[in-house]
């Protein structure tokens, strides 16, 4: 691992299997510090191969964990009906959330299609943000103590993609999306304000497709052309990386 700023760094893994127990590693041990410092974990999941493949790795080993203390919210939701296996939030259920004894009440799901009061993606974002308001110190977003996320081979996070409205987003922590290039078009996601709040911000990557949007990104690209640019953490930015995600990155 190697500093790459002040408060990013890098943590290079050989596969990506590597990479998922690595991040559930580290992801376990941030959830029980959280907890031992504040009574309580706040994390952000996220979709994708290599994001579930770390729930999956967290399960197997979920160390010291009081799931009874653990906040569970989502980056971004495709606006599908309810149970819809291309859900996020179902896939994570899978993977991980319904064989832990977390608290129902503590795992905030974005609204789905045809659900009550989210008869669009922007108003699904509004509940969604009332959600979070009503969870954070400051009527604002909680501050999260991981928010995982996956990074598309243009650098799209979340969904939050190159040139759109949503990735200029300044001042909403959610925005609806109708638009996506990415199916499906429709969509609920968190903004760069909102992942800026979290404390540790962790950018799961694996393959070569992605290798130039990851040294882009780490190397600074304005956040509209590559969006995983503009995540940050308050405390610390780090990519788990495979051999190949990694290729065009300067060597240590």
């Amino acid at each position: 691992m190697h500093d790459t700023s002040q408060n990013v760094r890098v943590r290079r893994c050989e596969t990506g299997d590597d990479v998922a127990r690595a991040a559930a590693a580290a992801f376990v041990e941030a959830v029980v510090a959280a907890q031992h410092a504040r009574g309580r974990a706040s994390v952000v999941l996220t979709g994708g191969g290599t994001g579930i493949a770390v729930l999956d790795a967290v399960l197997r080993a979920p160390g010291g964990i009081d799931w009874s203390a653990v906040d569970v919210y989502f980056g971004d939701e495709r606006y599908l009906p309810p149970g819809d296996p291309e859900r996020n939030e179902v896939q994570a259920r899978a993977a991980l959330l319904d064989h832990v004894p977390l608290d129902p009440a503590r795992v905030h799901a974005m609204p789905t299609l045809d659900e009550a009061g989210a008869g669009s993606p922007d108003s699904a974002a509004r509940t969604y943000e009332e959600v979070l308001a009503a969870n954070s110190p400051d009527g604002t977003t909680p501050e999260f103590d991981v928010h995982l996320l996956g990074m598309g081979g243009e650098g799209h996070i979340n969904s939050l993609f190159p040139h759109t409205d949503a990735v200029r987003e300044q001042d909403r922590f959610v925005v609806g999306v109708e638009d996506s290039p990415k199916p499906p078009a429709a969509r609920v996601t968190l903004t760069l304000p909102a992942i800026r709040r979290a404390r540790q911000v962790w950018l799961l990557v694996t393959g070569a497709a992605k290798a130039e949007a990851v040294a882009a990104a780490v190397g600074g690209a304005a956040p509209v052309d590559v969006p995983a640019a503009g995540a940050r953490g308050r405390e610390q930015t780090v990519w788990f990386l495979d051999a190949e995600a990694a290729a065009a990155l300067p060597a240590d």
